[in-house]
């Protein structure tokens, strides 16, 4: 039940993660990433300024943010909006692809709902995206509800982790911490829960720190010093404030992660080689953090698409099969089957 990168939790069974589907032009799911936006923005740009045009000014299409391009969107200007509609569409029709492609495995068989996750599905070109995608799929009779993620997506990635631990280990705190190690962010938090009656409430971030790791393009050790620094700060904070901390640490990461917290695959986005024997995350932390309220840290680490969506569990209720694209650096991918079903079977 503890174990890292575990297929059985307590709300849920993990019945894949971390999907690498392959064609002819690589790997699927990099045909609906956040890069796969971009790139789609820019050729249609290059086109454009063949022709002598160009709506944004020549700000490369890297620094222009998604808020600029909701408003570029909804602006007055008919060739700027209709640029970025334009690459919303494509996008759209990439997504529904790559859906369809994961909904063809075995594991995703009877999926009925995807949640999808990550900075763009914050945005209005994201959500716009979704629906577009949505409308594709279900006039070519593929029947899936795709959605956006409840939570936002700069917490989603920590609230989830509160789903790793079995309720009665959390019995008698207020919180725990957690991370969310992505291909360019680093955010550790304080998530605060309630417990009743043997059941975990939906949880919420009471605090989290930020560092845009990719900036500072640190070695290895220099990111693992920095988590360790930030979790410090949040422990001695919630002491000043009377939280009480359960000794458990849940951690989502990129890539696959084996039972004994080593990323055997998928790290490749990470400042330096985190990937295979010669490196534990958990182990590295264990050595840098102090205890929690007297007690020795327990740290469990997971796929980061499936902590982001764990963290959708309470809005997954009236579902039994679903999944989460995470759209980020690349997709991330996570499809689970509630765990409440087969109670409600086992008492029949």
């Amino acid at each position: 039940m503890l174990g890292h990168g575990g297929h059985v939790l307590p709300n849920v069974t993990v019945d894949t993660y971390n999907e690498e589907l392959r064609d002819e032009d690589g790997f699927v799911g990099d045909r609906a990433s956040g890069r796969a936006f971009r790139a789609i923005l820019d050729d249609w740009r290059d086109r454009l300024r063949d022709n002598g045009e160009d709506p944004f000014d020549g700000t490369p299409t890297a620094e222009i943010s998604k808020s600029r391009l909701d408003t570029y969107l909804k602006g007055a200007d008919p060739m700027a909006a209709g640029l970025v509609h334009t690459a919303v569409e494509e996008f759209a029709n990439e997504l529904a692809t790559v859906v369809r492609r994961f909904l063809r495995l075995t594991a995703w068989k009877d999926t009925e709902r995807i949640v999808v996750g990550g900075g763009l599905s914050a945005s209005h070109i994201g959500q716009l995206a979704m629906g577009r995608a949505a409308v594709l799929l279900t006039g070519g009779g593929t029947a899936i509800d795709l959605s956006t993620i409840e939570n936002h997506p700069d917490k989603a990635g920590l609230i989830g982790a509160v789903q790793l631990a079995p309720t009665w280990m959390l019995e008698g705190h207020d919180a725990i911490l957690a991370a969310d190690i992505g291909g360019t962010n680093l955010r550790v938090g304080v998530i605060e829960f309630k417990v009743k009656k043997g059941h975990l409430s939906k949880a919420s971030v009471r605090k989290y720190l930020h560092w845009r790791y990719r900036d500072d393009e640190p070695s290895r050790d220099e990111a693992i010093d920095r988590m360790a620094e930030m979790a410090k700060e949040l422990v001695d904070g919630a002491a000043v404030h009377k939280l009480k901390l359960a000794p458990f640490f849940g951690i989502g990461c990129p890539g696959l992660i084996d039972e004994r917290g080593v990323i055997r695959k998928g790290g490749q986005n990470l400042p330096g080689n985190w990937e295979g024997e010669g490196f534990n995350l958990a182990q590295e932390l264990a050595h840098r953090l102090p205890r929690i309220n007297s007690h020795e840290t327990l740290f469990v680490i997971h796929n980061d698409a499936v902590v982001q969506g764990l963290g959708e569990v309470p809005a997954m209720q009236d579902v039994s099969r679903w999944g989460v694209f995470t759209i980020g650096t690349g997709l991330g991918n996570a499809r689970f089957t509630n765990r409440f079903d087969d109670e409600k079977s086992e008492k029949k």
